[in-house]
């Protein structure tokens, strides 16, 4: 028998037509289609003598979803809230620059990133509105900076000129449609640079119809940074850094996860986001450690996910490690053979995009 060939970034490349990348999201939110990938499917002879699972696929409404969860289940959900992060400003020069915030540092300052990098070197500032400026304070060993808002505070700053950011294959400027449709109708902390787009899709009448079927719903807080958006450039994968993301598990959610646990129910993570939270907490027992964390947390195949029983998510880009995380969960083949489903069936992807259901 020959050695088992070590999977490299090349494996998660796909093509997709530039016409399917959703740019404006659907005129209703909660009206997108949802593939739903049932692993159970059949079985088929495969290589040699062996016995394969072929998944089948169910091209459904995301309104369908009550029907799909039973009763005893538990769905996670992200409520963060995506930050008016963005800021365009100029140089001293007057050429142009920008800046996105991830977090908050210390002392009022923030880590962020921008560009051009010569931009944001320390001492140097980019001015964003006609009493406001941000000045680079140090350079990070990750490149990130250690910025600080000069004239108007922090705060102020942010909800005069900061603007929401849309992710970069969003190829327009926001618009005051995105300030709605781009938070989840269960957004709650503001935290993050992109939304858990997963979470899109649910409407307040859908989370009802969702309860009334006996679904037990329970959040966490991921802020979603922007290494979430970043490829993998190698070819090796474990080479890649995966930039921290910071969580909290509240006590109500590790009680649910035991109580769907011990009546034999499955867990729902609604998105990458959710995924890496609870796969980040899990205590090894099946249950999740409470409190705050951070995860560096890379899911490729071969993983063992520990808590995640179920994932509802969107459709992401090639080699990405969101697409290697879809990967893990539901197997490498089968993950290659929706997304061809999807596309041949002119399903919209990433962020505005429809969403896909795997039930392994």
């Amino acid at each position: 028998m020959t050695a088992e060939r070590r999977l490299t970034t090349s494996d998660f490349d796909y093509h997709l037509p530039a016409e399917l990348i959703a740019q404006v999201p659907t005129g209703v939110r909660g009206e997108s289609r949802l593939l739903v990938v049932d692993g159970t499917g059949h079985r088929e002879w495969g290589m040699g003598t062996d016995l394969r699972s072929v998944p089948r696929f169910l091209d459904r409404m995301f309104s369908d979803l009550p029907e799909l969860i039973p009763a005893g289940d538990l769905l996670v959900l992200n409520t963060t809230r995506v930050r008016h992060a963005r800021f365009l400003g100029t140089r001293p020069s007057g050429a142009p620059a920008e800046v996105l915030l991830i977090h908050p540092a210390t002392g009022g300052d923030w880590v962020a990133l921008g560009k051009p990098g010569s931009a944001m070197k320390p001492g140097k500032r980019i001015r964003i509105g006609p009493d406001a400026e941000i000045e680079t304070v140090t350079v990070l060993e990750d490149g990130n900076r250690v910025v600080r808002f000069i004239g108007a505070p922090a705060e102020a700053a942010i909800a005069r000129y900061g603007r929401l950011p849309l992710p970069p294959y969003i190829t327009r400027a926001p618009d005051t449609t995105d300030e709605e449709r781009y938070q989840t109708v269960y957004a709650n902390r503001e935290g993050s640079v992109a939304a858990p787009t997963a979470g899109l899709h649910f409407t307040p009448e859908l989370l009802t119809r969702l309860r009334d079927g006996g679904v037990t719903i329970a959040h966490l807080d991921l802020e979603v940074g922007p290494g979430t958006f970043k490829p993998v450039e190698g070819e090796e994968i474990t080479a890649h850094p995966m930039h921290p993301e910071r969580f909290v598990i509240p006590a109500e959610l590790a009680v649910a996860v035991a109580a769907t646990r011990a009546r034999g129910g499955a867990v729902w993570a609604v998105g990458t986001t959710v995924v890496r939270a609870l796969e980040s907490a899990a205590d090894g027992a099946g249950g999740l450690r409470v409190g705050p964390g951070e995860t560096t947390l890379m899911i490729t195949p071969g993983y063992r996910f520990q808590v995640v029983n179920r994932l509802v998510t969107n459709f992401h880009l090639p080699r990405s490690t969101l697409l290697m995380l879809v990967a893990a969960f539901m197997g490498q083949a089968s993950m290659r053979a929706a997304y061809a489903h999807a596309i041949a069936q002119g399903y919209r992807f990433y962020s505005y995009g429809d969403a896909m259901v795997v039930v392994p």
